[in-house]
């Protein structure tokens, strides 16, 4: 049993000891933080972007960083999985993507036709530094690993794997496709893919997959004619 001035001293000492321990904890954090919480590279284009995700209620159907409506996707690491093109693309035209399945809207700010081509194009440049300044984020590696990969704009490629790839076969199809076992493992690896299927069947799958097989995940990516020839050849050379 301890004495009276025993326990008033070890009452003492404990809480002097934890206090001191809850101070150190306190400045390490705080050193911490500023590399953590990637403020260095909060940019101009970054605050316009975390503007327009506050300002149009993004998180009432998303969440970043945990916090949200878990009604759409989590776009924490949404960059990481899909690349910069991908999400340019979508977000002019959500619905032209995955025909009657997607709930997300056409934002006027983000339609080249109703603001303008520059306004549009800073709009979606914005709202993506936010998401790519999110994505830097250090949160002890929250989200969980994806169903992709890696997504195909920050994993280490080897080149030649990739070589005569068109520009856009690289930043958007790669996301979910493999060549070569590199890319996402969304859709089906397209090692082959020539053997299997005629040419004119993959230019028309392609061109619009939901006019081909109504209702299949892959969605319709809006393409000039030279940009369908260049892919339709590239995936011959497969």
């Amino acid at each position: 049993m301890l004495t009276k001035s025993q326990a008033k001293a070890f009452f003492l000492g404990g809480t002097a000891l934890c206090g001191v321990a809850f101070l150190l904890l306190t400045l390490d954090t705080l050193a911490q933080m500023p590399a953590r919480s990637n403020q260095d590279a909060m940019s101009e284009e970054v605050v316009r972007g975390h503007m327009i995700w506050n300002k149009n209620n993004c998180m009432g159907c998303h969440t970043i960083l945990g916090e949200g409506a878990y009604y759409a996707p989590e776009l924490t690491q949404v960059v990481e999985r899909r690349g910069k093109e991908w999400i340019a693309a979508f977000l002019e035209d959500p619905e032209s993507f995955y025909p009657g399945r997607r709930k997300m809207i056409k934002y006027d700010f983000y339609d080249p036709a109703i603001v303008g081509a520059e306004e549009a194009a800073r709009n979606k440049a914005d709202t993506i530094a936010f998401l790519e300044w999110v994505g830097n984020i250090d949160t002890n590696g929250f989200p969980a690993e994806p169903d992709l990969v890696q997504g195909a704009a920050t994993q280490e490629i080897d080149p030649t794997k990739l070589e005569g790839a068109p520009e856009m076969f690289r930043n958007i199809c790669f996301g979910c496709h493999q060549v070569g076992g590199q890319g996402g493992n969304v859709g089906p690896a397209l090692d082959g893919v020539s053997e299997r299927f005629e040419e004119d069947y993959l230019r028309q799958w392609i061109a619009d997959p939901q006019a081909v097989k109504p209702g299949t995940t892959m969605p319709k990516f809006p393409m000039d004619e030279a940009t369908l020839d260049a892919i339709v050849q590239y995936l011959q050379t497969l």
